[in-house]
């Protein structure tokens, strides 16, 4: 049998259609921007936060996706807003630390994996907690419950040239209406930055722009229309983000 490698084929292909635009994100203090490939979220990685979704405090690490084009950019200073999400009556914040990969590979090390570091931001993993508790329920996959539109509203990355790596005893929070809602700190992490990296890595081989969300600690809950979620991580950034009706 003949292999004709793909390269040949895009060469000499005509795209159907206008392909969609590249999902990005804004990087801290420049002009460029972080070009999106996949979105990988890791699960239960704050001990108390797996104890209130009915977990032990050091499971090993599970993943979920979400689609680059879940991205929603937002600016400092400045309210993003988006519409309350279809299919559901319960949507959810998680407040998360997201490092974004300028290299990658597979079956990495620890210290690989945090070598791989572009820079950080901070990002909230919207839910339908309704559909999600529904899937679990008959053990169905909980996609929808977690890779929607909107689903993935991030700040602008900061370098880990300009900054370094974020500090393990940074606070990480988030307020919905001004009430504090979670407040932790990353180094209440189970499996740090690197260890997630690797832990993913043994699952797909990571590349330039890829997002890994790396968990949530405990307090998450509702988001009713109208509502404001503003969230931070010291040294990272912050961002600010409406739901509209």
């Amino acid at each position: 049998m003949l292999w004709i490698r793909s390269s040949y084929f895009d060469a000499m292909a005509q795209f159907a259609f206008t392909p969609p635009a590249q999902p990005t994100i804004a990087i801290d203090g420049t002009d460029t921007v972080f070009p999106v490939r996949r979105i990988y979220c890791v699960g239960r990685n704050y001990a108390a936060h797996a104890r209130e979704m009915g977990g032990d405090d050091r499971e090993p690490p599970f993943f979920f996706s979400k689609p680059a084009d879940a991205i929603v950019n937002c600016p400092p200073g400045k309210t993003v807003a988006i519409g309350y999400p279809s299919a559901t009556n319960d949507l959810h914040y998680e407040v998360e630390l997201v490092a974004a990969l300028s290299s990658g590979g597979r079956d990495l090390t620890p210290e690989q994996g945090l070598a791989a570091v572009f820079g950080y931001g901070i990002g909230i993993d919207l839910t339908r907690r309704d559909l999600q508790n529904g899937f679990k329920a008959k053990g169905q996959p909980w996609d929808a419950a977690k890779g929607f539109d909107c689903s993935a509203p991030i700040s602008p990355l900061r370098p880990v040239t300009a900054s370094g790596h974020a500090s393990l005893d940074a606070r990480i929070w988030l307020k919905c209406d001004g009430a504090t809602r979670q407040d932790s700190r990353i180094d209440a992490m189970i499996w740090s930055v690197g260890e997630t990296i690797a832990q993913c890595s043994r699952l797909w081989t990571l590349a330039a722009g890829d997002l890994i969300f790396t968990g949530t600690p405990e307090g998450v809950g509702p988001v009713l229309r109208g509502q404001t979620l503003e969230a931070g991580i010291d040294g990272v950034g912050a961002l600010s983000l409406r739901i509209d009706p």
